[in-house]
Order: structure tokens, then C-alpha cells, then sequence
């Protein structure tokens, strides 16, 4: 970039909106310390932990709709607007939260409620940052999910404080409360990507942008959300029971299964960030095949396995690998086949299959018993995910020309 008036603006503001992005999704990754508070709400709601837990899976497929539809709020009021509404949206749903007295409330509150504002904000301000930076997508998809990722262990320990000294009531209270006033400022410092232009200088050519309605007739689109689909299964399922599958399969005790969140929060991490910014210097789609294996290897040792404390955590560390950076990698992927400038609303729709994936394991295993059908059914989608990421090729290569996947 020459350092002309006008370009130093630009690089000015970029960088402003980077910083803005990562501040917002730090307070909105708070969400996934809600296991914290299971216990407390269970017993002041009188219900059974599992029921109180399904408000966050109400809270992760609330999640995944508001995504969806971010594009078309950003269209009509801009990604700093949106952002704002998001963290004030938040702090509402937690202070309902802090009042729920009966599980239908919970379930509205923190499922619905707080599950929206955090989508809302999550993937818009996401393919916001990512269209500012063309050149290094990856990096920066590495640097906003990874801040989205700390933002869970950061808020373990500001939650965990909290409510050490202070009810359940006025913890949700403050909670809501931090996380509202990291995403105003955070959103203040945010500004509208510009267009991307049909070519970059230097490149010969590039996808071009496929609306919604264009990217949805492609075989590509839905290979795309199967993989994606299968990745988010296989990762929120392992996680959320993690701790079970150590006691149960391994027969660890309760405090050597605890470990497996520590594991999985570093493996999830070191896969962002690993992963991301390799997606710079590699095709993306290779990538993502990389993380296919990973997770096969992982899901292997599960399933065909006499495993031991080591073997456990290599393999659910495996899959959280996986997890975190196909997740990181996606929005730059979704970019290379359909163009940067309906990132969000491309990218939004296939984004539902988080929201899928975070109910369908935990569905499939609570209708036919225990971990094995699970397992197996991962394990065969992850075969299917990893010939489709073998075989797929961008929308607009020439049929005479089926080379491989270049990356942007």
C-alpha cells in the first residue's frame, strides 16, 4: 500500500475496525462459561441439570439463525449499529436471566435472547473484518475467532470471581453488563467494509461474487455445508461430553476427566490459530482437509480403541483441533468460491450447521444409546467431508480445466 493521504486513512481505519472486532468478539465469546452456572440455576429453579443445560443449546441454535440473517441487518443499518444492538440485546438478555425464576423463562432469556445477540454480532463483525483485509484473510479470521475463543477462558475466571462474591442474580447482572460495555466501544471503533473491486491488482483473476440465490444452485455450496456440518458435529459433541467419555469409556476418575476441558480449550486455540494462519500460505481447502484427518485420527482412537488417560486426550485434542480451525478457516474458504463482498450472507446460511451440529450428536446418541452409533456416524460423514474436500473445485474453473484449488 503506497502511503498516500487517502491510503493512510484506509490502512488507519482497517486496523481500528481489526482492534474494534476482536474487543466485540472477546465479550461475545463469554457464552461458553454458561456451564458455570448449571448447577446454581438447577437448584434455584428446582429442575433437572439437563433441562437447565438445554438452554444453551437453545442459546447455540439462536446463535446460528441470527448469523444467518446478519447480512441483511448490516445492509439496512451498517455493521456499528448492528454491533451496538447486539451488546445492548445481550445485556437484556442477561438481566432477564438474573430474574428467570421458571425454566420457560430461562429458556427465552439466555437461550433466545442472548443466543440472538451474540450471533447477530458474531459472524457480521467476523466477514466485516475479513473483507477489510483481502490479502491475509486467514491471519485475521485467526486473530477475530481466536479473540472469540479467549474470550470463553477470559470470562471463565471473571465469571467464576463473581460468583464467588456475589449471588447468581447480580453475577448475570454484571455480566451482561461487561460484555455491553466492551461491544459499544468495540463497535465505535468499527467501520463498513468497502466493495471489493471484481479483480485485485496482481491477480489474473478471481471468483467472482455470487449472491445467496446464485451460491445456493452450486453443488459446491452444499458440499461446503456438509462439511461444515460434520465438522461442527463432530467438534460440539466431543466437547460437551468430553468429561463424560473419560469417565464412562475410560474409567478416569472425576477430577482426571476435568482435565479435558483445559486440553480442549488449548487443542481448540492452537487449532485457530495454527490453522488460520496457515490458510494464507497453503489452498484453504487443503487446509481443511488437513483438519478433516486430524479429526478422523482422533475419532478413530475413540471408536476402534482400548483407550487410556493419554490416548483420551490425544484424541478428544484432536478432534477440538480440528474443530477450531475449520471454523476459523471457513469464512476466508466461503470467500474464495463466492467472492468477498456477500460474505456474510453467504457464509450466514452455511453457518446453521452449527447450530444443527450442536443438537444433532447429542440427538442421535439420546435415540439410540450411548457413544458407538455417534461415533460411527461421525466417523462416516467425516469419510464422505474428506472426498468432498478432495474433489471440489471453485464454481467458475472451466470444465476443460479442472485444476486444483487456489486459494485467494
Amino acid at each position: 500500500m503506497s502511503t498516500s493521504p487517502v491510503n493512510i486513512r484506509v490502512n488507519r481505519t482497517r486496523w481500528l475496525t481489526l482492534a474494534g472486532t476482536v474487543i466485540t468478539q472477546f465479550a461475545l465469546g463469554s457464552v461458553y462459561t454458561w456451564s458455570l452456572f448449571n448447577g446454581q440455576l438447577s437448584h434455584k429453579l428446582d429442575a433437572p441439570i439437563s433441562q437447565v443445560a438445554f438452554s444453551f443449546g437453545l442459546l447455540s441454535l439462536g446463535l446460528a439463525i441470527a448469523s444467518s440473517l446478519a447480512g441483511k441487518l448490516q445492509e439496512r443499518f451498517g455493521v456499528r449499529r448492528v454491533a451496538i444492538g447486539s451488546g445492548v440485546l445481550m445485556a437484556i438478555g442477561f438481566y432477564i436471566t438474573a430474574h428467570a425464576n421458571n425454566l420457560v423463562m430461562l429458556y427465552l432469556s439466555a437461550g433466545v435472547l442472548v443466543g440472538l445477540a451474540d450471533g447477530a454480532g458474531y459472524l457480521m463483525t467476523l466477514s466485516n473484518c475479513v473483507k477489510w483485509f483481502p490479502e491475509r484473510k486467514g491471519m485475521i479470521s485467526a486473530c477475530a475467532i481466536g479473540a472469540y475463543g479467549l474470550g470463553s477462558l477470559g470470562f471463565k475466571f471473571i465469571c467464576s470471581y463473581l460468583l464467588s462474591i456475589n449471588s447468581l442474580e447480580t453475577t448475570f447482572v454484571i455480566w451482561g453488563g461487561l460484555a455491553m460495555v466492551m461491544i459499544i466501544p468495540g463497535a465505535l471503533l468499527m467501520k463498513d467494509a468497502p466493495q471489493q473491486p471484481a479483480v485485485q491488482p496482481g491477480q489474473i483473476s478471481r471468483p467472482r461474487d455470487f449472491s445467496l440465490a446464485e451460491a445456493v444452485r452450486l453443488p459446491q455450496y452444499w458440499m461446503l455445508a456438509l462439511m461444515f456440518l460434520t465438522a461442527c458435529m463432530s467438534g460440539l459433541y466431543v466437547i460437551g461430553i468430553a468429561k463424560d467419555i473419560g469417565e464412562g469409556l475410560v474409567h478416569l476418575s472425576l477430577q482426571t476427566a476435568a482435565n479435558a476441558v483445559t486440553v480442549i480449550a488449548v487443542a481448540n486455540l492452537s487449532g485457530r490459530l495454527i490453522l488460520g494462519v496457515l490458510s494464507d500460505k497453503m489452498p484453504r481447502i487443503r487446509v481443511i482437509t488437513l483438519a478433516q484427518v486430524v479429526s478422523l485420527a482422533g475419532m478413530s482412537i475413540m471408536l476402534f480403541s482400548q483407550m487410556n488417560e493419554l490416548t483420551f486426550f490425544i484424541a478428544i485434542a484432536c478432534v477440538a483441533f480440528s474443530f477450531g480451525g475449520t471454523i476459523t478457516v471457513y469464512p476466508s474458504l466461503v470467500s474464495d468460491f463466492f467472492g468477498l463482498n456477500n460474505l456474510t450472507k453467504n457464509y450466514g446460511l452455511i453457518y446453521l450447521g452449527f447450530g444443527i451440529g450442536s443438537v444433532l450428536g447429542s440427538l442421535i446418541a439420546s435415540l439410540f444409546g450411548g457413544f458407538a452409533v455417534t461415533f460411527s456416524l461421525i466417523m462416516a460423514l467425516l469419510v464422505i467431508s474428506l472426498i468432498m474436500s478432495a474433489s471440489i473445485r471453485l464454481p467458475h474453473c472451466p470444465a476443460d480445466k479442472k485444476t486444483p484449488l487456489q486459494h485467494a
